[in-house]
This record gives structure tokens, C-alpha cells and sequence, in this order.
């Protein structure tokens, strides 16, 4: 199992802004591409953002591009996931995944390795 550690989640009004973090050890997230999920109560789970490896490429939901962005921060080793102007349809967990592959995917079915997930809660 790949181990994905997720942080930066909380509670945040309406219009403001959180940056979430994907970190792993072991293994250098810059290699392959990486996806940032969400799933909300009640919902499938849907992709939100991806880069694929070595910063070649993003891929962003239409619900969220132009509001967030995704980077990688290779000091660290981590994927950050900037998100700003947030809604309160954007209020569910957030999980990074990975298939260990160079092209990412928003399909989550396509991504095999993930991690346990931060919640984010967008609320006046």
C-alpha cells in the first residue's frame, strides 16, 4: 500500500481559501502521476485535479478549474492542492491516489493506490 499522507483539511468559510498537501515516504512522488479526489456524503467519489509525473501535464474537473491548482513541491515531496474561492459544494474529503503510472486521471476507478483522506468543510 502506498503510503499517502494527506493534511490541510478544515473548516473554512465560503470564498476563502486552504491548501491541502500530499506526502509520501518511501518513494518520490515526482516519478508518477498523481490525483487529487473528493467524495461528499451521499456522492461518488469524482476527480478534482492531476499532474502527471515530472510536472508534465494538469488535468482539472470543470467544477474546480480556475479556483484550484495543482503542484508539486519536490523539496518536500509532496502534491499541493491549492484551492481558492471555495464553495460549499466543495465541502467533502479529499483524497490523493495513484495508478504509478507517467499520465494521470480523473477517473478514480484508473487510480489504485490511496490514501485515508482529509475532510474539508466550506461553511459560514
Amino acid at each position: 500500500q502506498v503510503p499517502f499522507v494527506e493534511s490541510g483539511g478544515g473548516l473554512v468559510q465560503p470564498g476563502r481559501s486552504l491548501t491541502l498537501s500530499c506526502a509520501a515516504s518511501g518513494f518520490f512522488l515526482d516519478l508518477y502521476a498523481i490525483g487529487w479526489f473528493r467524495q461528499a456524503p451521499g456522492k461518488e467519489r469524482e476527480g478534482v485535479a492531476c499532474i502527471d509525473s515530472s510536472n508534465s501535464g494538469t488535468d482539472y474537473s470543470d467544477t474546480v478549474k480556475g479556483r484550484f491548482t495543482i503542484s508539486r513541491d519536490l523539496a518536500k515531496n509532496t502534491v499541493i492542492l491549492q484551492m481558492n474561492s471555495l464553495k460549499p459544494e466543495d465541502t467533502a474529503v479529499y483524497y490523493c491516489a495513484t495508478d504509478l503510472l507517467n499520465r494521470c486521471s480523473l477517473i478514480p476507478e484508473e487510480n489504485a493506490y490511496w490514501g485515508q483522506g482529509t475532510q474539508v468543510t466550506v461553511s459560514s
